[in-house]
């Protein structure tokens, strides 16, 4: 996707968090992040949305941590998410694509990092906002969850943080059965490593097999809709191994 693609889906995702967020009211529980109210997903998205911007309005090029949570709640925590939310759109639509900045994920750019890595975080957390609200979820476009899937399998967890490891080699397809994109994940007691394929291509057995939809695959992958939600063929322990290792934390 191109850097102005994910800008608009950040745009778009941002204005629909809030919304469900308002409906919901801050004192709602968010099913899909137990133990948080509505509070504490405007409060982390806020400071996350605030810390991403100043790296690209200040050129940062070196890790700087976040400078905490708002301490606000109701109309005035609204407000301050819908602030920060426009601040960080217009400083990346702003942005010279040769930006300098730092970044933790390989990409093209730091400009290309920030607006994709953004407009993936922006739209988990708006699936959070709505899980809390009720009611149908708000539809993932199928481009922007191959984007996502491809972040998480090849970015996030290609990081020695990431706790998806077996002590013996495994390996783990993810196929996408609206687009045909397939990505084969070989599991160790090193971090993940995955390749992408696009396209139809013969490809060798493996020890378990994840398929849905684009969008099913990218909530389910990041936790947000229930394994039930795919064909798991296979060795079912990988799919279970995801779940309970999979989650990306702040700090």
């Amino acid at each position: 996707m191109k850097i102005t693609e994910h800008i608009q889906s950040l745009a778009a995702e941002g204005r629909l968090l809030a919304d469900a967020a308002e409906a919901a009211g801050t004192g709602a529980s968010v099913p899909t992040c137990p133990g948080w109210q509505v509070r504490d997903l405007l409060r982390h998205t806020a400071m996350v949305h605030t810390w991403a911007a100043a790296f690209v309005t200040e050129g940062h090029t070196a890790y700087v941590p976040d400078a905490g949570e708002p301490d606000l709640d109701g109309a005035a925590l609204l407000d301050r998410f819908r602030t920060g939310h426009r601040l960080l759109v217009e400083a990346l639509e702003r942005a010279p694509e040769d930006l300098e900045c730092w970044a933790f994920l390989a990409a093209p750019s730091p400009l290309a990092f920030w607006a994709r890595r953004q407009a993936h975080e922006t739209t988990i957390h708006r699936v959070d906002a709505e899980s809390a609200r009720g009611g149908p979820l708000s539809p993932v476009a199928s481009a922007h969850a191959v984007d996502g899937i491809d972040e998480l399998l090849r970015g996030m967890h290609a990081r020695p943080k990431s706790r998806v490891r077996t002590d013996t080699p495994r390996v783990l397809r993810v196929r996408a059965t609206d687009t045909g994109t397939v990505w084969t994940v070989r599991l160790s007691t090193e971090p993940p490593a995955a390749v992408r394929e696009d396209g139809p291509a013969e490809l060798p057995p493996v020890d378990c097999e994840l398929s849905a939809t684009a969008q099913d695959l990218y909530l389910t992958l990041w936790n947000r809709l229930p394994l039930t939600a795919l064909t798991v063929t296979g060795d079912p322990g990988l799919a279970r191994l995801w779940r309970e290792n999979s989650s990306i934390t702040w700090s």
